[in-house]
């Protein structure tokens, strides 16, 4: 059992992030003997979307400051009027807890701005199983906890990907032909961390653009990935304008693209290093409630940047190779953009497979777990 870093809230939370992630161990473990609805439980979701005020009914006799915890509530959103009703009359506090913000957007989350705290909840990082891992099986298998502990990883991400299709689409209704979704689903996993064509990803699905469109915003509205933005640099230079799409894990990515039953290629691993870096910078900005957003940066003649965003001492660049060598051409992008920002603004890294700390032309290039090590004691951003 792994002790997560985010910290048990005073107030009340959504608590949104992926199936699998473990907000239900958490849950168990932070708020063991409080009032729970779990609306995965068929019975219990069909009664209370029948008649959402027995919610209110059951719980206003609770002292203010009780806790209770709603789980899945994206399963039932009408319910969310009636903790609005509970926090304001009665000081109930709720952790809610969800793996689909769609239904949710649909439902009136808006009536609780202000009274319940929006929280991320992410796969394992490195921090929290104390940097005790083999990269190359993290790249092969992500970091969903029972892909990290269990003993058959690739069986469960199979499954994993089945019950998303199958649960999380399929059973929310929330697109009418699963067989199109299926092969679009396929595609884009395996064009992860690229800069997203959608007319291509629409001609080789061989559904509508505008069709692909709406695909992506389920995947982004059922957690399971997120876009990742072109920083503009000052000077009008010609660069990249479309964004990259990521997967949140990298073992979900090689599920889902049916690559799981063999060895990550060269080609793949590329990605798959950027997906896990990825998530531990978004998760650390989380955690650590800095909240800086994580852009690219790419010209058109290929130069590029992996990883740039602005912290209130200046700009971070990170660079990320999965081979075990650090080549000197690796630091074009992160040269360019200290050209165009000012090299006293931009502190530049290089992460890669190799097992040697270095130094090329006043940049670190530290192995993965060197740099993930950093990241969490505060010295990569602050």
């Amino acid at each position: 059992m792994y002790t997560r870093i985010l910290e048990v809230p005073e107030t009340s939370i959504l608590l949104l992030g992926p199936r699998g992630t473990g907000k239900s161990t958490w849950i168990h473990q932070n708020f063991r003997d409080v009032p729970t609805y779990d609306l995965l439980n068929t019975e219990e979701s069909l009664r209370l979307s029948k008649e959402p005020g027995l919610l209110y009914r059951e719980l206003h006799p609770l002292k203010p400051n009780s806790w209770v915890v709603l789980d899945e509530v994206q399963k039932v959103p009408d319910l969310l009027n009636e903790v609005h009703r509970l926090i304001e009359k009665h000081r109930i506090r709720f952790v809610l807890c969800g793996s689909s913000a769609r239904k949710l957007k649909r439902g009136g989350t808006n009536l609780l701005a202000g009274r319940a705290r929006m929280a991320q909840f992410f796969p394992l990082v490195s921090a929290e199983i104390e940097f005790k891992m083999e990269p190359f099986r993290i790249l092969q298998y992500g970091m969903l906890p029972m892909a990290v502990t269990g003993s058959d990883p690739g069986s469960y991400l199979k499954t994993y990907a089945e019950v998303y299709l199958g649960e999380e689409i399929k059973g929310e209704a929330l697109t009418q032909n699963i067989g199109h979704f299926g092969r679009f689903l396929e595609i884009a996993a395996r064009q992860n961390g690229q800069v997203t064509n959608v007319s291509g990803i629409s001609r080789d699905a061989q559904v509508a653009r505008q069709t692909v469109q709406g695909y992506f915003n389920i995947l982004i509205d059922t957690l399971v990935g997120s876009w990742l933005f072109p920083w503009k640099l000052k000077r009008a230079t010609k660069q990249v304008v479309h964004p990259k799409f990521y997967f949140f894990d990298s073992g979900v990515v090689r599920a889902l693209s049916e690559r799981l039953p063999y060895p990550p290629t060269q080609e793949e691993l590329g990605p798959l290093l950027e997906t896990w870096i990825l998530h531990e910078l978004r998760a650390y900005m989380t955690y650590s409630k800095l909240g800086y957003p994580v852009y690219f940066w790419s010209n058109h003649n290929g130069v590029e940047v992996d990883f740039l965003f602005e912290t209130q001492k200046g700009f971070v660049a990170i660079e990320c190779k999965v081979g075990t060598r650090w080549e000197s051409r690796y630091q074009r992008g992160l040269k360019m953009v200290c050209e165009e920002m000012g090299k006293t603004k931009v502190k530049g890294y290089g992460v890669f497979g190799g097992e040697r700390k270095a130094v090329f032309e006043e940049m670190e290039v530290l192995p993965v777990l060197d740099f993930l090590r950093k990241l969490w004691s505060g010295e990569i951003i602050r």
